[in-house]
């Protein structure tokens, strides 16, 4: 991704890009859900959607279903698009709320487009049946086969003249007097020099942890789950892959599916105090759609990020500049928006300290805000059947978080602070979704009469079922707009 991105800055740049990368170190590779700002990370780099999701056996997301996390046997939808729209400047769900006080009952997964197609199994992008603009967009990703994409990626670098480098780095020299990087060794004796190094060597950090040891800060007291089975399966029932993302919680953890076109991407992240390795495979066995399609990858990992993400030359991406579980498929968005800034700030003409600052200031209040909503997942629970959920639900969350569940318990109120990626309605699904109700409304909602309320949310009810009714089927959509050739 990285390769990829900063390739376009050869064009009229006298500027050359290595990517040191080995046949030797494996990936991961079970499948990859996405969130929307990868849709618009692809648009950036002008990809032809239909080639890469048939290059990658890529099928399409909705958003993500919660199954077991609030109370076991629940179930609720975290939806890309928002909960209805607001009205008078009000958030929706405030309005939502005091209709149902006047008594109702309509859910409000009702008046959410992604959460209506997820559950009928339809798909249509927007400009299939949004001509006139009179009906709500659909807001979407992708689920990705995510060695095929970094396949699809190298082609398209190595295109616009970036050179790629087989081998494994053995060393680092480091200057003198200023602490930069200045080359890498290979294992076959080559030296690349640079005046910028991109860190994506993943949990090792080769340059930014074990050449300039930039530390680590640990976040397993808030996010406890250290380790990970992963598995590919085959879908053997014969049915279409889903338009969404499905995490199921288990007794000290969660179990992730993404379902791509040919197959599903599995795995399950669990906590090596509370279950060991056998019994979280066995687990994850156990829950498969079908047989698997190959052997059991163990993952170890904390939970956490560096203390810098760009320190001296060396930016670090991906694994090399921290981890949170993917439980809200963050993982490649932080690669994203890491290259994004990178981009944004890079400068030809050499490295500042106001350029490094800036970088790790901006990124790290990225991974506190994405940290806290996936600690909401953990402590907002009914859940007391092992001690697992019984740690995650007393334990101590940061007051940041304490604050948003206290407004919104009290009147509904979420605030979105600065470009923080979850919006007002991604806070109030997971939040909702897992028990924590609203006992108010903002008072601004109640200026609109009931019968005007009425009406608008039945207009809002009516197109989203309008757009739903017309969507075809995930699958057939699948089939005509980028069908895969192995799927």
């Amino acid at each position: 991704m990285a390769a990829a991105a900063l390739s376009r800055l050869r064009e009229g740049n006298a500027l050359d890009i290595t990517l040191i990368e080995s046949e030797e170190i494996g990936t991961v590779g079970v499948g990859e859900a996405t969130i929307p700002p990868f849709v618009e990370f692809n648009q950036l780099l002008e990809i032809d959607e239909r080639e890469m999701m048939a290059a990658t056996q890529a099928s399409f997301k909705l958003g993500i279903q919660f199954v077991n996390w609030g109370k076991q046997g629940d179930s609720y939808i975290h939806p890309f698009g928002n909960y209805g729209l607001p009205i008078n400047g009000v958030g929706f769900h405030q309005h939502w709320r005091r209709a149902r006080v006047e008594g109702d009952r309509r859910p409000i997964q009702a008046f959410n487009l992604e959460t209506m197609a997820a559950y009928f199994g339809k798909f249509a992008r927007t400009p299939d049946y949004n001509r006139s603009g009179d009906y709500p967009p659909v807001n979407y990703a992708y689920h990705i086969d995510a060695t095929r994409y970094a396949r699809f990626l190298r082609g398209y670098a190595e295109k616009r003249g970036v050179v790629r480098s087989e081998g494994k780095v053995v060393d680092v020299t480091l200057d003198g007097e200023s602490g930069f990087v200045t080359s890498v060794t290979k294992a076959d004796g080559s030296v690349i020099e640079g005046d910028l190094f991109i860190d994506c060597s993943g949990f090792r950090g080769l340059l930014i942890e074990q050449a300039l040891e930039t530390g680590y800060e640990d976040w397993r007291h808030l996010l406890p789950c250290d380790r990970a089975v992963a598995l590919p399966c085959q879908r053997e029932d014969g049915s279409p892959p889903p338009p969404f993302t499905r995490a199921t919680a288990h007794s000290a953890g969660w179990q992730w599916c993404v379902p791509l076109q040919h197959r599903n991407g599995n795995g399950h992240v669990y906590c090596s105090q509370f279950m060991s390795d056998d019994e979280a495979h066995d687990i994850l066995v156990n829950n498969l759609a079908g047989k698997p399609q190959a052997d059991p990858n163990f993952l170890r990992f904390v939970t956490g990020r560096r203390k810098k993400f760009w320190n001296r030359n060396v930016v670090a991406l991906g694994l090399a500049a921290g981890f949170m579980e993917p439980l809200e498929s963050t993982s490649i968005h932080l690669i994203n928006t890491g290259v994004n800034k990178l981009i944004a700030l890079l400068s030809l003409q050499g490295i500042t300290q106001a350029q490094e600052d800036a970088f790790n200031r901006f990124t790290t209040k990225e991974y506190v805000r994405i940290r806290d909503f996936l600690v909401l997942h953990y402590n907002a629970t009914a859940r007391d059947d092992s001690e697992f959920w019984n740690y995650v639900r007393t334990m101590d969350v940061p007051d940041s978080l304490t604050e948003k569940v206290a407004l919104f318990r009290l009147n509904g109120q979420i605030f979105r602070e600065e470009d923080e990626l979850f919006t007002e309605t991604s806070w109030a699904a997971v939040m909702m979704g897992q028990g924590i109700a609203m006992e108010g409304h903002n008072p601004m909602a109640d200026r609109i009469s009931s019968p005007d309320l009425k009406t608008e949310l039945d207009g809002i009810e009516r197109s989203v079922r309008h757009v739903v009714d017309r969507m075809p089927g995930h699958h057939d959509y699948l089939k005509r707009y980028c069908p895969a050739p192995a799927a």
